[in-house]
């Protein structure tokens, strides 16, 4: 759903069950299947918040709080129902492999299980587009097979340089009620990117990047 390597922005929505929000601007670049970082520049409380993906493993850094720390998938550095895992996601066909494919007519249903143990989902159920080959909805398993949440990508756009994905994602999650969390994405465009941006030194240096 994107080129191998980019830069976009987003902005991230937490709903909760009373209706008020909380809202994230986010700066986001990716390299290749395995790395990914994400900076935070709104609200003011986490401006300057930097998370970094390598393969299996993410940090966070915290400006003036000493060296990153580690942070797990299942974790959420913006609360609501999104978790790390979510927010520096890598391609679906890097952290999962295809057991089956059922087709339903205008799209097809995809049983995705996980290559890795460290991933958040062990199991996905992906209803995929058969027009656009886009994925429509994601239901996420745990290992016992409990329905941990639901993705829904949504409102297909055309990003320019023949970039044509969802634009919003939307989730809710049985384990959450009431709430709800949207990704709205934003400028998703190419751009090479240096292997030093990836790496604890630099987290720190990231808005040189925009």
């Amino acid at each position: 759903m994107q080129p191998d390597s980019y830069e976009m922005y987003r902005k991230l929505v937490n709903v909760e069950p009373d209706g008020s929000k909380k809202e994230f601007i986010l700066y986001s670049v990716k390299k290749g299947p395995s790395t990914a970082v994400a900076l935070f520049l709104q609200p003011a409380s986490e401006k300057g918040r930097t998370t970094l993906r390598l393969g299996d493993n993410m940090w966070l850094y915290i400006p003036n709080v000493g060296k990153p720390i580690r942070i797990t998938s299942m974790q959420s550095v913006v609360g609501g129902v999104f978790n790390n895992s979510d927010i520096l996601r890598l391609d679906y066909s890097v952290e999962y492999s295809a057991q089956g494919v059922l087709n339903q007519g205008d799209s097809y249903l995809l049983d995705l299980k996980a290559n890795s143990a460290s991933v958040a989902y062990d199991r996905l159920k992906m209803t995929v587009d058969k027009a656009t080959l886009l994925p429509t909805r994601i239901e996420c398993y745990a290992v016992s097979g409990m329905l941990i949440k639901n993705l829904q990508y949504s409102k297909i756009k055309d990003f320019g340089d023949g970039l044509v994905r969802p634009s919003m994602l939307a989730t809710e999650s049985p384990l959450h009620k009431g709430y709800k969390s949207v990704m709205l994405f934003a400028k998703i465009k190419k751009k090479q990117v240096p292997d030093e941006v990836f790496t604890l030194n630099y987290l720190s240096r990231i808005d040189e990047l925009r």
